[in-house]
């Protein structure tokens, strides 16, 4: 990984680097002393990547859906899902902020607010057409597969291990979990504060909700292959799973479903990377 201050001809080598040179992009590069100090190492460099710490989920049989939950929950069903890995933590501004830069996209609604701008804060207000994005441009830089998770290996990975509980760490409460009453008060926090689930992935059930790959389909249980479900075809709601730093309780449970349409961008949205197995 290569960390970089950007200057102007870092948004030419961008640009350059996906294949195009706009106007602006020359006259940007007009403008720069190309015989300056740092520049012969600016102009070799790559734009830098934060690549995502991956957490391996192991293959196997589960049990998806809650039978005392919502009527999206149920049927409760058996699920055999192939090892995968997911991403420890969800995407921060600072991964993200390294995508807009290479990319030259617009930042999100919330970028510059204080109430969720802190580097390590989930990136939100991300509509799930710009998540897919992100992970096309981490393949392309990496030549690994990430992409979003689908539901059932959310769920998977969320459960770390143990059937039947309605949370990540058990039955407890939300509200007796550590600080409880102090947290999540403006906005999210800080990815990775407090401990993670059994198979290492942190705050799986709290801080945003995170875009799944699948179509939402209430009645999707009733009919979903056993083995890797991937949602159904079409839709006009993407999967989401996860709590709410907004929500009256801020920790959902394990089996808990919700959706939006594709295109929205609330500021309790975002996202973290799955990646198929590469062992």
């Amino acid at each position: 990984m290569i960390r970089l201050r950007l200057p102007a001809v870092a948004r030419v080598i961008a640009g350059a680097y996906r294949g195009f040179v706009t106007r602006p992009h020359l006259a940007a590069l007009e403008s720069v002393d190309l015989k300056g100090p740092g520049m012969a190492d600016l102009l070799t460099a790559r734009i830098e990547i934060i690549e995502p710490t991956m957490v391996r989920v192991p293959r196997g049989w589960f049990w998806m859906g809650c039978e005392i939950g919502r009527d999206d929950e149920k049927p409760l069903h058996r699920v055999w899902v192939d090892a995968f890995e997911l991403s420890a933590y969800q995407v921060t501004n600072e991964d993200y902020a390294c995508f807009l830069t290479a990319m030259g996209c617009p930042e999100p609604m919330r970028w510059k607010d204080p109430n969720f701008n802190h580097a390590k804060m989930p990136v939100v207000a991300i509509a799930w057409h710009e998540a897919v994005g992100y992970c096309a441009w981490l393949n392309r830089e990496t030549s690994m597969p990430y992409r979003l998770p689908s539901e059932a290996e959310w769920e998977r990975a969320a459960r770390g291990g143990v059937e039947h509980s309605l949370y990540t760490w058990g039955d407890t409460p939300p509200e007796l979990l550590p600080d409880y009453a102090r947290r999540w008060k403006t906005g999210p926090e800080p990815v990775g504060l407090y401990a993670p689930n059994a198979y290492g992935l942190y705050n799986l059930g709290d801080n945003v909700h995170e875009w799944c790959a699948d179509w939402y389909d209430p009645s999707y249980y009733g009919h979903s292959p056993k083995r890797n479900p991937q949602g159904p075809t079409n839709g006009n709601r993407r999967a989401s799973r996860g709590g709410s730093w907004r929500h009256q309780v801020k920790v959902a449970r394990t089996a808990a479903r919700s959706s939006i349409p594709p295109e929205f961008k609330y500021a309790d949205y975002g996202f973290r990377v799955a990646r198929s197995s590469i062992a």
